[in-house]
């Protein structure tokens, strides 16, 4: 398995002499990408897990930069996806004042860099009211790394793109290296993944095969146990030949559904699907709602959540476990009727946490969000900060962004 190389011969900042970064011009690319309501960060979590390695290098006596991206903005700027309320909350974090720059490049910019004292925190405007950042154009990079001496990356979020500015300065700006956030996701997903301690379980859910196939697959290889749920339990009972009503089933994926379960069955791993499931009427937060045994799913009826007797069963299948990763829900946790499935999974994580010392991994996107809403996100061992990336390190991939930094 490749990526178990990734973290231990990588430089993070931790590895930088005093001299390396004392009144030296840091960029930094964070993720600060947060939900915004107008001009209203609704979560900060993202900008908070930013602060150790902005303080750390602060305290080497760098002048630390930061760059990030927000949203996906079209064509150049807009000012609803500007940093500026990003820069404002990161300075409260801090207690001083982070400079937010009128852009990413130009001479604008560098003025204010140089300009800057040791301790100082600037951010950049969004990276993305350029196209060419996503796409690394190379005179665009060489402009963004102009005033600089030196590259931190902490954007796990956006470390399996190689854009510019994940992974195209590294090629201006030397040396380049992990930040702590970056260097801790990496070490929880992937190190979790090749040498976690076993029993070793994977929660996945989600409304789609087709999204979680790959790391169903990864997953399989790796781990004793597997929990599948959300949505796509009913492409897997199709494929058992069991009638699904109106729920979601992807047709062509049935085939690749009984390719899972072979697989399991000739690895000697064993896969938990609900037994019993809430079904809908409708898709609809005010739907008539029963449950039935998953063998049993009325026609015209769609299923949204798994029962509690699935849940009753997941607790028990779970009890040995020593290390569970979970990624995706177990229903349309959105609407309150159908909540029960995913948070019940989260409660069930949090008490293997606390009571049989089980590392316990959300792997990014709507699991983060589970957590987070029902107030035990907390009780995890880990929760990652970032979506694709989580997935696509899980399924085993070299994430570009990491790939690029120095080695040790």
């Amino acid at each position: 398995s490749a990526p178990a190389f990734e973290l231990e011969a990588k430089k993070s900042i931790e590895d930088l002499a005093d001299d390396e970064l004392k009144g030296k011009r840091v960029l930094v690319r964070c993720d600060v990408n947060v939900p915004l309501d107008g001009k209203t960060i609704t979560d900060d979590t993202r900008i908070r897990s930013s602060i150790p390695t902005i303080e750390f290098l602060k305290g080497k006596g760098a002048i630390v930069t930061v760059c990030s991206h927000l949203g996906r903005p079209k064509d150049g700027p807009e000012d609803k996806f500007s940093l500026g309320p990003c820069a404002e909350r990161m300075g409260e974090l801090l207690g001083q004042t982070v400079t937010l720059a009128p852009d990413c490049i130009g001479d604008e910019v560098a003025k204010i860099v140089e300009g800057a004292s040791e301790g100082d925190v600037i951010m950049l405007e969004n990276t993305r009211f350029y196209k060419e950042e996503t796409k690394n154009e190379s005179e665009f990079v060489e402009k963004l790394a102009g005033p600089f001496d030196l590259f931190v990356n902490d954007a796990f979020g956006t470390a399996h793109r190689a854009h510019a500015s994940t992974e195209g300065v590294t090629k201006f700006l030397s040396p380049s290296v992990s930040g702590f956030l970056l260097a801790k996701e990496l070490e929880y997903l992937d190190g979790a993944v090749q040498n976690g301690e076993t029993p070793m379980a994977a929660v996945v859910g989600g409304s789609k095969v087709s999204s979680k196939i790959t790391v169903l697959d990864a997953l399989l290889d790796k781990c004793d146990k597997i929990i599948i749920g959300g949505g796509m339990v009913f492409t897997f009972l199709k494929a058992k030949g069991l009638n699904v009503g109106t729920s979601l089933v992807e047709d062509d994926f049935v085939d690749t559904a009984k390719e899972v379960m072979a697989k399991a069955e000739k690895l000697g791993k064993t896969i938990l699907l609900p037994s019993d499931i809430i079904v809908a009427n409708e898709f609809s937060p005010d739907a008539e709602t029963q449950v039935v045994s998953a063998e049993e799913i009325p026609d015209g009826w769609m299923g949204l959540d798994n029962g509690p007797a699935s849940t009753a069963e997941q607790k028990e299948f779970l009890s040995d476990c020593k290390t569970v990763i979970m990624n995706g829900p177990m229903g349309v946790f959105e609407f309150e009727k159908f909540e029960k499935g995913t948070f019940g999974i989260v409660e069930i994580l949090a008490d293997i946490t606390e009571k049989n010392g089980a590392i316990t991994i959300i792997g990014g996107g709507d699991s983060v969000a589970a957590c987070e809403q029902s107030g035990l996100a907390s009780k995890m061992s880990h929760i990652s900060t970032g979506g694709g990336a989580s997935l696509e390190l899980l399924e085993g991939k070299v994430l570009p962004g990491v790939a690029a930094l120095a080695d040790k």
